[in-house]
């Protein structure tokens, strides 16, 4: 007779909001969703955002100046910051997974480690160049 008649079936529990509101990521996976995340802002953001700034940016000093009196407005500097975070994060945890394709740094702390320095250098390049971006000097 097969022994696995007497094994108990696995248990599979259903999580609810509450439970997705106390769970604890670690900063490495933290790190790898933001990174999807910024990716795929960035992508969204190229044709909608990015190229139509840059292709007024460039047509005149006419449209140049449209541009940048629409620049200065405090909501599309906003988008700007967000814009310049997903670069920043996205561009940090890219040498982060290249160093992981190489094998440096795969252990558990060491991941943990990375993981937290990518979510922390690109919050501190974010506020550095949104400070810039606002005019603080």
């Amino acid at each position: 007779m097969s022994d696995s008649a007497t094994k108990p079936r696995p248990q599979f529990r259903n999580l609810g909001l509450t439970d997705l509101m106390s769970y604890k990521l670690p900063p490495a996976a933290k790190a790898s969703i933001l990174h999807r995340v910024s990716g795929a802002l960035l992508f969204l953001a190229l044709p909608l955002i990015l190229v139509p700034l840059f292709a007024q940016s460039v047509r005149s000093p006419e449209t140049f100046a449209t541009m940048k009196e629409w620049v200065a407005n405090p909501a599309c500097k906003v988008i700007l910051l967000v814009l310049m975070w997903g670069y920043f994060h996205h561009f940090c945890a890219g040498i982060r997974y290249l160093t992981l394709d190489l094998h440096i740094g795969n252990a558990r702390e060491p991941s943990q480690r990375s993981g937290a320095l990518v979510i922390g250098v690109a919050l501190a390049l974010t506020v550095v160049f949104g400070l810039k971006l606002f005019g603080a000097w």
